[in-house]
């Protein structure tokens, strides 16, 4: 199974389109913080607008995605003259509809919602991205074509809005993710999960796929063909961590998915990512996670079954 991929399914990850926002000019829409476990989401389909994001300012166009696996607050702009209005919305049964305050023509056409991830890997994952994600229309062409095709089948099901449209668009925006994951390369931040270089790549895949095996950086270098030196200095450039904070927080979404998942010991659970004894996994999991493995195990599984 392919990296992308793989962690998807150890996120136990569920897409919510919440908002399908038709915004005139000179409008402004806060967005709330959203949970600890949720991580915001937004699909300009036509027009120009700007997100912001603490400090950080977006420019958007038709076509882009922005991630935000922070989960903050943000706020949404089009330009216009005055003082910027807010918004007013109608319910709807897949999502709601959000139109400037006092009307006239809609500038954007911007789709927004949220994806749930589960407490271990899913939480993780996302904590290893950066606070905001930007795809741009354009970095791709062949990513063009895909994002172009599936903002389409977007808009389409959204006018449609019928019998089984929240499944449609929670699949379609599954797509969305996977998609972003694989191909997102900031300007400053760097996302993990879409690594250019060969060998790194094909060292985080290694790694994911057997947790459990001594990946020393002299067994990880040799493999992709690398001298050691080399080998640090791509991987950070790469990734945006060390092969030490890396390859740790890899094995502790591995033990969260097995913890999860099967019945198996704790301590079992620790060899097979890759932990000499139960004590040191146990160590290493608290300071990733924030609490013991057993606790973990405890508490996902009694919310599974509530």
């Amino acid at each position: 199974m392919d990296t992308v991929s793989r962690l998807l399914r150890m996120a136990q990850l569920e897409a919510t389109l919440e908002k399908h926002c038709l915004l005139g000019a000179g409008t402004r829409m806060d967005v709330a913080r959203y949970g600890r476990l949720e991580v915001p989401f937004h699909v300009l389909l036509d027009g120009e607008c700007r997100l912001f994001v603490g400090r950080e300012v977006f420019d958007l166009r038709p076509g882009d995605v922005v991630l935000i696996p922070s989960g903050a607050a943000h706020r949404v702009v089009t330009a216009g003259p005055g003082r910027p209005r807010g918004t007013v919305e109608t319910g709807g049964e897949a999502f709601v509809t959000t139109r400037s305050e006092r009307g006239g023509d809609p500038v954007i056409d911007l789709f927004c919602g949220h994806y749930t991830v589960n407490a271990g890997a899913g939480a993780l994952l996302f904590r290893s991205l950066p606070g905001a994600v930007h795809v741009a229309f354009g970095q791709s062409t062949d990513t063009d074509e895909v994002l172009r095709g599936l903002s389409a089948l977007m808009r389409a099901e959204a006018d449609r809005e019928g019998s089984g449209t929240a499944a449609i668009l929670s699949a379609l925006c599954t797509v969305l993710l996977a998609m972003v994951l694989r191909t997102a390369r900031g300007a400053s931040d760097v996302v993990w999960t879409a690594v250019t270089d060969p060998g790194i790549a094909d060292a985080v895949g290694s790694v994911l796929a057997e947790p459990g095996e001594d990946w020393s950086i002299e067994r990880l270098s040799r493999q992709v063909s690398m001298s050691r030196a080399t080998f640090l200095r791509r991987f950070v450039r790469e990734t945006g961590m060390t092969v030490g904070t890396w390859l740790a927080r890899a094995r502790m979404m591995a033990a969260a998915e097995l913890l999860t998942t099967t019945d198996v010991s704790v301590a079992t659970i620790a060899d097979r990512v890759g932990y000499r004894s139960e004590s040191a996994f146990t160590r290493a999991f608290r300071a990733e996670l924030g609490t013991t493995p057993a606790r973990f195990r405890r508490k996902t599984v009694s919310n599974l079954q509530s």
